[in-house]
């Protein structure tokens, strides 16, 4: 085994009396990868030593055998290679179906037959907008009353007077269906707040989830730290049911600024890379907003406003007031998600199907590789020369080299 590429890899060389390609396909079985993965040691990255693929005991069948075994792997993995790739295939054009459900969506496209249907479901931009006006000055006053009676925080500001979006600063130029508006989310939600800076630490305290808890319309509650801090601090700090919350940095930019609805009923804190926001309006429906925040003209606004400093990708709180939100009314937007959750649903059922053929694939792949080096692949021909006869002139050609003098990696040979 001759050193190369660096210090990262080696390279190794069988004698000519053995198939190099055999010998490649015996380091794919899964009892390769088992052994070279109790062996590989490292503090930090896992690493080998040359010893470790010299002692592998590799079966040594003729070589002419070598070459018909070869020659079968390679056949029946061409098969299977088509196999998942039509597969891989499949599961993009679900990807792209996806998003045209989405496009359609918040264009209006895909309730249009619905709106024909139910006219008196529908109402004007002007409605609209009265309608979450009158509801942002309930909450409002109820805000005021709670803040009246116990005098915690800062007293409530009065709602201001609501504007459409000013089409000019969103990214190209949306399609909305009649009747539809584009509003801030600002507009939308009472809270709009960064969480604890505090570092998590130990194992036992308030659980606090992980940046990685929230991916797009995605929640992990089980994804968490522990953090130790008073009880009036993590009040201050503790999710509600319904909250959205976004990401605030990332190291990956696709997931800047995304969303997620919290569902659960056990406490569950936040950090400050996650913004915490509250959409608690009647009119609108918590997963038509989770939807519309990481889709469309939503999405490809937010993305403009990413910032990068030190690998680190953000958006701030100010960002996320200002976002547009496509809206419409409340029934159809209950039609909007019962549409989509119905495709998703059948989706990701064919998404399930299609890994689970992959992993089969993957499992036959390792059944042929498994019958290649136990004999069962392809017919032993008694004509070949013995496979004895080959190991004692490899161990002919390996004494002629050290006598000499050349520099060559001796190779255990084992009967």
């Amino acid at each position: 085994m001759d050193a190369g590429f660096g210090a990262f890899c080696g390279v190794l060389r069988p004698v000519p009396e053995v198939s190099c390609e055999f010998v490649a396909w015996v380091y794919q079985t899964r009892e390769f990868r088992r052994a070279i993965s109790e062996v590989a040691k490292g503090s930090n990255i896992n690493n080998l030593k040359r010893e470790h693929l010299l002692d592998y005991v590799v079966p040594l069948p003729p070589l002419n055998e070598q070459k018909r075994i070869v020659e079968k792997i390679e056949e029946l993995f061409s098969e299977l290679d088509a196999g998942e790739e039509s597969l891989r295939r499949a599961r993009r054009q679900l990807g792209v179906y996806r998003q045209s459900l989405l496009k359609q969506a918040f264009e209006g496209k895909l309730t249009a037959k619905w709106r024909e249907e139910h006219p008196e479901l529908l109402e004007t931009p002007e409605q609209l907008i009265e309608r979450v006006h009158s509801e942002r000055y309930a909450r409002y006053e109820q805000d005021l009353n709670e803040w009246e009676s116990d005098g915690r925080g800062g007293k409530p500001k009065r709602p201001a007077p609501i504007k459409p979006f000013d089409s000019a600063d969103l990214v190209g130029k949306p399609i909305l269906a009649p009747n539809w508006i584009v509003l801030t989310y600002g507009d939308l939600c009472s809270m709009v707040r960064n969480g604890i800076s505090q570092k998590p630490s130990g194992t036992t305290g308030f659980k606090i989830v992980r940046i990685s808890a929230v991916r797009p319309m995605a929640f992990d509650s089980a994804d968490y730290r522990f953090i130790d801090c008073s009880d009036e601090m993590a009040a201050d700090y503790t999710l509600s049911e319904g909250d959205l919350v976004f990401t605030r940095y990332n190291g990956a930019k696709r997931f800047v600024g995304v969303c997620a609805r919290f569902r659960g009923q056990e406490t569950r804190l936040y950090p400050d890379k996650l913004i915490r926001t509250c959409p608690n309006l009647p009119s609108l429906d918590a997963r038509f907003l989770e939807i519309a925040l990481n889709t469309g003209l939503s999405r490809a606004w937010i993305e403009t406003k990413i910032r990068t400093t030190a690998g680190q990708s953000g958006v701030s709180g100010g960002d996320i007031r200002a976002m547009p939100v496509p809206l419409c009314s409340l029934p159809e937007q209950q039609e909007i998600v019962r549409l989509l959750d119905e495709q998703f649903s059948v989706i990701e059922e064919n998404e399930r199907e299609i890994d689970a053929a992959l992993k089969r694939s993957e499992a036959l792949r390792q059944s042929i590789l498994k019958k290649a080096f136990t004999g069962q692949l392809v017919p032993q021909d008694p004509s070949d020369e013995p496979a004895s006869v080959l190991l004692e002139r490899i161990r002919a050609e390996q004494g002629k080299a050290t006598e000499s003098g050349k520099k060559r990696a001796a190779t255990k040979i084992r009967p």
